[in-house]
């Protein structure tokens, strides 16, 4: 009895401080922002906004390269430029006159050096032959494109070419001189006081300052761009530009099974991002926290992602040469990364995969055929200074791949009697026959058969129709042994009428295209995703079936302006994801018998950091507890069993007029990207979501443990974690936890003391 009451008396006490706490607390506002900072947020909406204006502009893969990184008072001259690349060649540069930029960053060696880890002041010689100087952490990066990088440096600690300059000219153990001193030499030398007054319209040596040394460089770096290799070509059109195994290697790039295209984006072949896979230190290397020394621990050992192009001539590999050649790069992935080694907190894409050797050998012919020295600079036989200008090593030197083999030869195919592109099973024609002599507003269509393909789908105002006789429709099926079936990218493309079966990654997959639509597919166990469009503007699915996928039915991400419409999709992980999107429609489909059915995602390290705008409506998305067979290190690993509707970090959702029923964990949850991820470089609070006129009924009878570890004790219709503003719950009579939600009417004052007083009830007693 005693004990009862002391216990009634804590509880009644803790109720009263709680209920004291939120009327002392309830004027206060949340947090709207999140610990993302408001430059960071403001970067996030830019760069989306222009990642979708660069895919709108584009056409099939020859997509236009972003803006590059421009000071208002450094615009390009000749003038600048030359004398740049006088600079660039000149040992004056360095405190003890013998080492010159490029020294480090040899265009012999694909403006790298050839070695490991750089060796900078006191070095003697070039490449892997230089010794006797200070030995640097890291390998140089490529100047090759450096113009179009984010931030410069492994570790992105400067903002652009001239902030990049200015720090090996005057780091003690790279180039060792002195600002002033190198001023005061510059001026001593008359033909560069003429140069810099003509670049500068400076006063004669007036004209010559350290600032404007960093501009000139900088000039000339910018001038230092590749974009014109066999891939290029390809990209162009030109589809005879890559052999055979440069075109499997390409699918191999941008398949899910490898992932190499999610980080090493189109068309520059990098991003601006930094990623944690985990590559081991060398032999009695300390641990080098890369973006962590100025992003903190959570980006402990992250390093910018690096262009791809004229990789082939940048060996070794990886920011401290630990890989030697691109065959150990795919290794080393194909191995999960730094999984092999005990790394911690990988990028999430860091997963094992397995190639066949002709597969690895595909993947590195691809990466060869964007080799690209077209733009390769003059090397100066002398500078103003007098010093000696760099040795030339000659073409062995540069590592350069060898002559591909035959080229894809053009195939004739026949058209029907209204001119489209006719592909018959046992023609001995490949559908991709068809898709390669497809002409811009020209129709393939496919009769009935089992064709055993993955198809390149690059091209621009091409249908691609399954012709149904009799009942019977064209199959593609992968036989569990190709990855996808179906990647590509272009504008205003239509793929319909399939059955797709039995490929290990992928089912359908177009990205960085525009005006694309899937079409009455039926697809069933087809690896990761069913329909997989990404980083496209103008995105239709419709009336498509997907069965069996290991991650997502039918995943939209990284898009604007998309409709998903009439699907159905069961016995998925996820039955339909919508991630990092922006204006999406999910409507009158048919989502059950998944782990999760419709989720509304914003995930940190991608292209696009916006997830804005999307409503769900009139669907049937009932029963999804099946067993989460995703891939454990994968973001839907987390997704609990039983879970109608996830809103995470998604701003402006609108539910709808759905049937949400029989989702044993919970009918709809909204949450703060923060019970999945411990970094983000987006806005991890979800705001004004708004949950209404819904059917909702018999959910949360059973909460998986997944979400009773992500703080939710008990199932329910409707979940919130308290994170966010501005949500709106309307569903008169269902189950809620916490037991009271915010309705669209409320005033600021009710919801801020409603959400004070059940996060710190919370707090209060677990």
């Amino acid at each position: 009895m005693k004990s009862r009451l002391i216990r009634f008396i804590a509880l009644f006490s803790g109720g009263l401080a709680v209920l004291v706490a939120v009327f002392v607390y309830a004027p206060l506002p949340f947090l709207e922002a999140s610990p993302v900072d408001t430059a960071r947020a403001l970067d996030n909406e830019e760069r989306t906004h222009a990642k979708f204006e660069l895919i709108e502009s584009g056409r099939s893969l020859d997509q236009p390269f972003p803006a590059m990184m421009m000071r208002r008072e450094n615009p390009t001259t000749p003038e600048r430029v030359e004398l740049g690349r006088l600079l660039y060649f000149d040992p004056i540069v360095s405190g003890d006159n013998q080492q010159s930029c490029a020294t480090c960053h040899h265009p012999d060696l694909g403006f790298s050096d050839g070695r490991g880890t750089s060796m900078g002041f006191g070095g003697q010689g070039i490449g892997p032959q230089r010794v006797g100087g200070h030995d640097l952490p890291r390998g140089s990066p490529t100047i090759w494109n450096a113009a179009y990088n984010g931030s410069q440096f492994w570790d992105g600690r400067a903002t652009d070419l001239e902030d990049q300059a200015q720090n090996p000219i005057a780091a003690d153990a790279e180039m060792g001189q002195d600002r002033d001193e190198l001023v005061e030499e510059l001026r001593a030398v008359p033909e560069y006081v003429e140069r810099f007054a003509g670049a500068f319209d400076g006063d004669g040596a007036a004209a010559i300052t350290f600032e404007n040394v960093t501009f000139a460089i900088a000039a000339f770096e910018r001038t230092i761009v590749t974009h014109d290799s066999r891939y290029d070509k390809y990209a162009a059109g030109d589809k005879g530009a890559l052999t055979e195994s440069e075109r499997r290697g390409l699918n191999l790039f941008r398949s899910l099974k490898t992932r190499c295209f999610e980080c090493h984006n189109l068309p520059t072949f990098a991003n601006p991002d930094f990623k944690i896979i985990g590559v081991p230190e060398l032999d009695g290397q300390e641990f080098d926290p890369g973006r962590g020394k100025f992003d903190g621990p959570d980006y402990d050992g992250a390093f910018k992602v690096p262009t791809l192009r004229n990789v082939a001539l940048t060996a070794p590999y990886m920011h401290n040469g630990k890989l030697s050649t691109l065959a150990e790069v795919v290794e080393f992935y194909a191995d999960g990364g730094g999984l092999k080694f005990g790394k911690t907190g990988l990028d999430d894409k860091i997963r094992k995969f397995h190639l066949k050797n002709k597969e690895r050998r595909d993947l590195v012919a691809f990466l060869e055929a964007l080799t690209d020295e077209s733009a390769l600079p003059e090397v100066p036989t002398a500078v103003p200074s007098g010093l000696p200008v760099i040795e030339r090593l000659g073409d062995a030197a540069r590592r350069a791949p060898p002559p591909p083999d035959a080229p894809t030869v053009a195939v004739d195919v026949p058209r029907d009697a209204e001119g489209h592109l006719l592909i018959a099973s046992g023609s001995g024609l490949k559908i991709q026959d068809g898709l390669d002599a497809a002409k811009p507003g020209d129709t393939v269509k496919v009769m009935p058969g089992i064709y055993h393909e993955t198809l390149s789908f690059d091209a621009h105002e091409v249908t691609l129709i399954g012709v149904e006789v009799d009942g019977e429709r064209p199959v593609l099926d992968g036989e569990k042994r190709l990855t996808d079936a179906m990647v590509g990218v272009g504008h205003d493309l239509e793929i319909r009428g399939f059955d797709i079966r039995n490929y290990t990654s992928n089912g359908v997959m177009l990205n960085l295209s525009t005006d694309v639509r899937f079409i009455d597919l039926k697809l069933d166990d087809t690896g990761l995703y069913g329909v997989y469009p990404v980083e496209s503007v103008g995105v239709l699915v419709e009336n498509c079936t997907v069965t069996g996928a290991r991650d997502a039915g039918i995943y939209v991400g990284q898009s604007k302006d998309v409709i998903v419409k009439d699907c159905v999709a069961h016995a998925n992980v996820t039955g339909i994801e919508i991630e990092n999107c922006i204006d999406a429609i999910v409507e009158g489909c048919d989502v059950y018998d998944n782990a999760g059915g419709v989720l509304v995602f914003l995930l940190p390290n991608n292209p696009s950091k916006l997830s804005q705008r999307c409503v769900v409506r009139n669907n049937k998305i009932h029963d999804n507890n099946h067993f989460n067979f995703a891939d454990p290190n994968a973001t839907v690993a987390n997704v609990p069993s039983g879970t109608g509707v996830m809103l995470l970090a998604a701003d402006d959702v609108e539910v709808v007029d759905n049937e949400i029923t029989g989702n044993k964990t919970v009918g709809v949850v909204v949450l703060a990207l923060d019970n999945l991820f411990d970094a983000f470089d987006v806005d991890p609070i979800p705001e004004r979501n708004v949950v209404h006129g819904n059917v909702l009924a018999n959910n949360g009878t059973d909460i998986d443990a997944k979400a009773v570890r992500q703080g939710f004790p008990e199932g329910a219709d409707l979940m919130w974690d308290l994170s966010g503003v501005g949500h709106g719950f309307d569903q008169p009579g269902a189950t809620t936890f916490p037991p009271s939600l915010p309705a669209p009417d409320w005033g600021d004052f009710r919801r801020r003391a409603n959400q004070r007083f059940w996060t710190l009830l919370m707090k209060a007693f677990g």
